[in-house]
């Protein structure tokens, strides 16, 4: 007997979140080449809102109310703003990032950003056709 498959994608394989891995692991290197006081100062704040995002894409993506997982990737998108607006802008002005490390961070970041806003568009939009469902 054939098996249905359901329209479910496991978390690993989500587009998003494998970007957001991403942007932690290069996160992660930069992280790593800091000083001790350059970690404690910035670099902290640095990662910890780096690795935000995609923990909030996974909570989110678990949570089984759409405006739950909304919240979650609200919360994600705030992190990608911190860790790709300001953080990783502040290292580099201060030269704790060389040029190439920042590019890559930044090339990531932006593909992350447009990934988030779909996917934040896209549950909005599956929560809307489930109130519209529930109301007929």
């Amino acid at each position: 007997m054939e098996e249905k498959k359901s329209g479910y994608i496991e978390i690993k394989n989500l587009e998003v979140y494998v970007l957001a891995r991403e942007l932690s692991f290069v996160g992660w290197e930069i992280y790593e080449q800091l000083k001790w006081q350059e970690k404690k100062i910035i670099g902290d704040q640095f990662i910890t809102s780096t690795d935000s995002v995609g923990a909030n894409i996974v909570e989110g993506y678990r949570r089984f109310h759409y405006l739950e997982r909304i919240k979650f990737y609200l919360n994600a998108r705030a992190s990608l703003a911190e860790c790709s607006d300001h953080w990783i802008d502040l290292m580099y002005i201060r030269k704790q990032v060389s040029a190439n490390e920042y590019q890559k961070y930044k090339a990531i970041s932006s593909r992350l950003s447009m990934k988030l806003a779909n996917f934040i568009a896209a549950s909005r939009k599956a929560k809307m056709r489930e109130e519209k469902h529930e109301n007929n």
